[in-house]
């Protein structure tokens, strides 16, 4: 365009929509998300994260502590009268789950040779077992396009290194990732989604009781929000996924 059209251009008279405005963009459609292990750590801050986004969070804890913005939910994997108890106060509130996220779990940091048939058996139950009834119980109160996200670890991540005393702690968290992959293959045809995260390490408590004095690179609250975010559209790109989530391991 040359400078006299440009010149004619801006003196012809253009057409005004009385009281125009711009839209806004649409609003985010408001999910409902399980965490299990939400009192602490990476659960509360994967909690908060979303709440404040402005999703509806059930908060599930052994102690069933309350975590600002959202609803507690008393929940020990070890005990299957809690886990038909939990499961028939979703029901009877009508709860329906978008996304879950299995983050509860435990560590013993103990030589192999002192590890005892409790040591194996608790990390299964809480790591693996515990999650995967949790899974089937929950069964009927999956949405349509449910997102399922276990959260494993860099010591169950294949190839990843392995570190003295985390024996019954690795092999537990091995096991939920093939549980995911498992569970892509058989439910994954009802139109939801099973992904594995193996985190890194993360400044949490259970880190520091565990490894006393070590100072890890990542906080519970970015974490969190990443954890957050792949809970909400992990599923848009990823199905039996096993993605390794850390800048250091442990």
């Amino acid at each position: 365009m040359c400078a006299e059209d440009f010149g004619l251009w801006r003196s012809l008279p253009r057409a005004v929509v009385p009281n125009a405005a711009v839209p806004n963009p649409p609003l985010p459609m408001t999910k409902t998300i399980l965490i299990t292990g939400s009192s602490r750590g990476i659960g509360r801050a994967t909690a908060l994260a979303l709440v404040a986004q402005g999703h509806r969070v059930i908060a599930a804890s052994r102690s069933g502590a309350t975590v600002p913005g959202c609803q507690p939910l008393a929940l020990d994997l070890t005990l299957p009268e809690s886990m038909t108890q939990a499961v028939s106060s979703l029901r009877a509130q009508g709860e329906v789950i978008d996304v879950l996220i299995n983050n509860a779990g435990g560590l013993v940091n103990r030589p192999y040779n002192m590890l005892t048939r409790e040591d194996f058996m608790t990390m299964a139950q809480v790591n693996w077992i515990g999650p995967a009834l949790w899974i089937q119980s929950l069964e009927s109160l999956f949405a349509p396009g449910a997102h399922i996200v276990n959260i494993s670890s860099m010591g169950g991540f294949q190839g990843a290194s392995k570190y003295p005393g985390l024996a019954a702690y690795a092999s537990s968290k091995a096991a939920l990732v093939g549980l995911t992959e498992c569970l892509q293959a058989e439910w994954g045809d009802r139109g939801w989604t099973f992904n594995a995260l193996c985190l890194g390490a993360v400044q949490t408590e259970m880190l520091a009781e565990a490894f006393p004095g070590y100072l890890a690179p990542t906080t519970p609250e970015t974490m969190g929000n990443y954890l957050a975010h792949f809970g909400l559209t992990g599923h848009e790109t990823y199905a039996g996924a096993v993605l390794p989530v850390t800048k250091s391991n442990p």
